[in-house]
């Protein structure tokens, strides 16, 4: 099977970075199509970044500018850099990987596109 574990998140101050890391382990991992997703409080989950296995990435409109996605197939793993972090920023963060799909689908962000997921982390942002 996959496992997908996240790591970055905590608390940090308006306006200021941090960067995610999603590791991938097991015997069925392969550096498919991957993305990162959050769910604010009381709000659904939303898809932020898609990234295929040879770097070819999507971004939703909400965050593009701020949010970059990249990936170091080497060492299996997935980062989101955010920068400039708002309080509409909040949420939990959970890193997502297709298990057939080596180019990321050009339609909108679909969790049904994702078979494995991590446990997300939390990103909290104070003012």
């Amino acid at each position: 099977q996959v496992q997908l574990v996240e790591s970055g998140g905590g608390s940090v101050q308006a306006g200021g970075s941090l960067r995610l890391s999603c590791l991938g382990s097991g015997v069925a991992y392969r550096p498919y199509c991957m993305g990162w997703f959050r769910q604010g409080p009381g709000k659904g989950r939303e898809g932020l970044a898609t990234i295929g296995t040879g770097g070819n990435t999507r971004y939703a409109q909400s965050v593009e500018g701020r949010f970059t996605i990249s990936r170091d197939n080497a060492k299996n793993t997935l980062y989101l850099q955010i920068n400039n972090v708002g309080p509409e920023d909040t949420a939990i963060y959970y890193c997502a990987t297709s298990n057939w799909r080596r180019e990321c689908p050009y339609w909108d962000f679909r969790e049904a596109d994702f078979a494995y997921w991590g446990q997300g982390t939390q990103v909290t942002v104070s003012s």
